[in-house]
């Protein structure tokens, strides 16, 4: 499984990485996470950062999700 966080470096971005990371590591699933900071590539894919997506699907925009929201959507995600 492949993770996309969308973000440009800011603090809010950093955050969100930190937290998509930790989800990972505490469902103990096997997935990439890689940030994505160049503007063009993130235009393809959202209008407002920071974002994730879990392999082709954005499944967070413009918000900062908590570590527990990122678990349950990796939950429902992998089901």
């Amino acid at each position: 499984m492949l993770i996309r966080v969308f973000g440009t470096g800011c603090p809010k971005c950093n955050e969100t990485y930190e937290n998509v990371k930790k989800a990972v590591e505490e469902l103990g699933i096997d997935a990439e996470v890689v940030k994505v900071s160049d503007i063009n590539e993130i235009s393809e894919w959202i209008f407002v950062t920071p974002g994730i997506a879990f392999d082709d699907l954005v499944v967070f925009e413009g918000k900062i999700p908590t570590v527990e929201e990122v678990k349950k959507e990796l939950e429902d995600y992998i089901k």
